[in-house]
């Protein structure tokens, strides 16, 4: 059973249909990334599972019954567009967020001097929001996001205006609150944070679905058969019926060869082994598409 399941999900705003019969499914106690161009339909998904809007079409499920109004508090959404209120004080402004989900005042204080503390901001309890770079805003707004202990986290653009050592803590919380055992859907175009963080993806374009599942099957299933193969000395010239030679690039003691497999189902080991036949190998490994190659493949492919 999945934790969260979005069925067949439709959602228009008059003529516009913003999703069609989308379906996602995201299992417990793993970081989903819900990838897109902008425009695709994430975000109106992304409301309709924190019960914002609801869809013409279709069913949200969380922990297989169909979602309920009392299911918002245990989710923790942080949006794209920030919802702070500027002139409130730091402190004040995650105390009242925290005991709109339901914490008691000392709890609530508890939970923010720990967050707080954990972050090294402390001394910003007093300070106005304004006062704040939008990187430390972004703080705030984590901390709001996760203060009351959600199990399903949605962060929509987390890494947005973050510089790359606060961006680097920000992942590591994340895995660690994926190692606790909840789940967090990552909406986000940063596509290197995909592969550091996601365990599945859907990617939504125009409106539709186009590509679901496990990250590293993803990365295989584009598979160009393209490999580099490390070999010492100098020069790389094999005439060989099993790959082609796309680029070689000598180093100062070895030489990094590009090849191409001819044949899909040719063993890997038959090519390695024409080429010990000739050279020492010192590696070996294929070339995978990255996520933003993919992403970029399927979102600039013209409409069928």
């Amino acid at each position: 059973m999945y934790y969260l399941e979005a069925k067949d999900i439709v959602k228009r705003y008059g003529k516009h249909t913003a999703l069609s019969g989308v379906t996602v499914q995201v299992p417990r106690g793993c970081v989903y990334g819900l990838l897109g161009p902008n425009g695709a339909g994430k975000s109106s998904l992304i409301r309709i599972i924190n019960r914002i809007t609801i869809p013409d079409e279709g069913q949200v499920f969380i922990n297989g019954k169909p979602s309920a109004a009392s299911d918002i508090y245990n989710i923790g959404y942080m949006p794209e567009e920030r919802g702070l209120y500027k002139k409130m004080k730091v402190g004040e402004h995650i105390l009242f967020l925290a005991r709109l989900r339901g914490l008691s005042k000392d709890e609530a204080r508890k939970r923010m001097d720990y967050w707080m503390e954990k972050f090294d901001i402390t001394s910003w309890e007093q300070k106005k929001v304004e006062e704040l770079s939008k990187g430390m805003q972004q703080k705030i707004q984590f901390i709001a996001t996760v203060i009351h202990d959600p199990e399903l986290l949605i962060l929509d653009e987390p890494f947005s205006g973050l510089d790359p050592v606060n961006a680097e803590i920000l992942k590591n919380e994340i895995l660690e609150l994926k190692e606790k055992g909840k789940t967090v859907i990552l909406s986000t175009h940063n596509m290197g944070s995909v592969e550091e963080l996601c365990d599945s993806i859907t990617l939504i374009n125009k409106s539709k679905a186009v590509l679901q599942g496990d990250v590293k099957e993803v990365r295989a299933q584009f598979r160009k058969h393209v490999f580099n193969v490390e070999v010492n000395g100098q020069g790389f010239d094999i005439q060989s019926p099993l790959f082609s030679v796309l680029s070689v690039t000598p180093k100062k003691q070895t030489t990094v060869a590009q090849i191409h497999k001819l044949d899909t189902e040719t063993p890997n080991s038959a090519m390695i082994k024409e080429i010990i036949g000739q050279y020492e190998v010192l590696s070996f490994d294929e070339e995978l598409p990255t996520v933003n190659d993919i992403f970029i493949q399927l979102v600039a492919k013209p409409a069928e």
